[in-house]
């Protein structure tokens, strides 16, 4: 899977909808084979639920916010059911103001929404290191349910929620997933994503005339 939109294989009930993964290298997969990336291992368990769905990874390493708002309009050229927006991970490491990150993550959601009105848009929570300072960090976790919370859109629990800092789960660079540690970030949006997609799969079925 790749940045430019490469799919995953489709459900054996065949492909209905789309799910959109808008990411930093975390969701591209670095350092991983593409069958391992977390958004290959969701496209498994899409087709073991028997779901009419395909997954685009969109995942582009060293994106920030920014450059993922930059993308967002040539990504919803084509029809997406949802989208799962994955950034700021790069915004942490540079220190982008938590007020930019902000800004970008509710332009992104309103691309979205003009583009695609009836798609459901999950933001993932992401958290930055402490290296600038308790307000900073604070400042940039709290940008996630907030934005949330105002626009309306699910939030996902923070991506690396039991993989950050356990350095048999990441790679030596000991930010990037292993394998094993991408099953778990997986795990982690299924969670929320997994009903998200049951519901919006009925709503295609009576939509079809499918009982």
């Amino acid at each position: 899977m790749s940045g430019n939109g490469e799919e995953a294989r489709p459900s054996r009930t065949g492909v209905r909808g789309r799910v959109l993964f808008v990411g930093t290298s975390l969701t591209a997969g670095l350092g991983l084979d593409p069958s391992e990336a977390y958004p290959a291992i969701i496209a498994e368990k899409i087709d073991s639920a028997g779901l009419p769905f395909a997954v685009v990874n969109a995942g582009v390493s060293g994106e920030t916010s920014s450059g993922a708002l930059r993308r967002i309009d040539w990504l919803l050229r084509e029809p997406v059911d949802v989208v799962v927006l994955e950034t700021g991970a790069n915004d942490g490491l540079r220190a982008v103001p938590v007020a930019t990150l902000r800004a970008n993550i509710e332009a992104i959601v309103d691309r979205v929404r003009r583009a695609r009105p009836e798609a459901r848009v999950l933001l993932v929570q992401m958290e930055a290191l402490p290296n600038f300072g308790p307000d900073y960090t604070s400042g940039f976790r709290e940008v996630y349910p907030e934005v949330a919370a105002e626009t309306g859109v699910t939030l996902v629990p923070f991506l690396l929620d039991g993989v950050a800092g356990q350095p048999a789960l990441n790679q030596p660079d000991g930010i990037h997933p292993t394998a094993e540690g991408a099953r778990i970030v997986a795990a982690t949006i299924w969670e929320t994503l997994g009903p998200v997609l049951e519901a919006r799969a009925a709503a295609l079925d009576a939509a079809a005339g499918i009982q």
